[in-house]
């Protein structure tokens, strides 16, 4: 029987680990199927205490014990936005380090949440409705917006970013002012394809009209370093506010909050014909 993997980075903070369960928990009742949450790394340094006393599972040991047991067959559903080089390096490197022990073995892996050139029309149906809540929640009307997410070195990655902020500021109209912002970036300008800094983004707007809120739409799917409470995007809006009296920074709830994120993979799952054997 195929083991369908329910696959993240990894976050050493246990919330995320436990978001990872719930989706795959929802997501498995919605397909009828035993959905199994794995991370890449990171998550196996979580004390097993602060996960209910079941330790995060990563992908390598436990594709490793599946093929001592004699498993052959594995889906990998990737939980991230774009083709990040832990689908097309880590992976792939993985599996080949597995083969090399254990003989050869079936896995394949599925399009990733926004694959281009077609994207995920889902997700910016996401974004904009997490910013109409907010909106809803705040009273305030969303005039600046900057589409957040974590940056990347790899140009594929910052182009899936790029493909929903054109179709979120579509959807959301010319009333809105939307930029795009990351948490991480290396220097120089050959990286300025990656975007500013949200720290940048948040000063110069801040510039402008400080008594206009602005609205960060959270292009993360759980809690970790960067969102959710604790993480250093609240700490960044603190300190942005604090240095700008009068300054209102709303932010979004993340995309793995959403009950559309199951539908997505779902899909997924269902479109074999896209799953691509490594």
């Amino acid at each position: 029987m195929e083991s369908v993997l329910l696959l993240d980075n990894g976050s050493r903070r246990a919330a995320a680990v436990d978001a990872l369960r719930r989706l795959a928990e929802t997501l498995g009742a919605r397909c009828g199927l035993p959905i199994e949450p794995v991370s890449l790394a990171h998550a196996d340094r979580i004390p097993a205490d602060r996960l209910d006393g079941r330790p995060a599972t990563l992908l390598e040991p436990l594709l490793e014990a599946r093929l001592s047991a004699g498993a052959r067959d594995f889906l990998i559903l990737p939980l991230f936005f774009g083709p990040s080089a832990a689908l097309t390096e880590a992976v792939p490197a993985l599996v080949a380090r597995l083969r090399a022990r254990h003989g050869d073995f079936a896995l394949r892996l599925a399009p990733e949440l926004c694959p281009l050139p077609a994207g995920e029309p889902l997700l910016t149906r996401i974004l904009a409705e997490q910013l109409a809540r907010l909106a809803e929640t705040t009273g305030d009307r969303p005039r600046r917006v900057i589409l957040v997410d974590h940056g990347s070195p790899n140009p594929e990655v910052s182009a899936v970013r790029a493909w929903l902020a054109a179709r979120l500021a579509e959807r959301l109209g010319q009333v809105i002012e939307l930029d795009q912002a990351v948490m991480e970036r290396r220097p120089g300008a050959a990286y300025d394809f990656n975007g500013p800094l949200l720290e940048q983004q948040l000063e110069r707007l801040a510039g402008n009209e400080c008594d206009s809120p602005i609205f960060l739409s959270m292009l993360f799917l759980a809690p970790g370093r960067h969102a959710g409470p604790g993480g250093d995007i609240a700490e960044i809006c603190a300190r942005a506010e604090q240095a700008h009296a009068g300054l209102r920074i709303h932010v979004s709830g993340l995309v793995g909050e959403h009950p559309l994120l199951p539908e997505i993979l779902a899909a997924r799952l269902r479109q074999r014909a896209t799953h691509h054997r490594l």
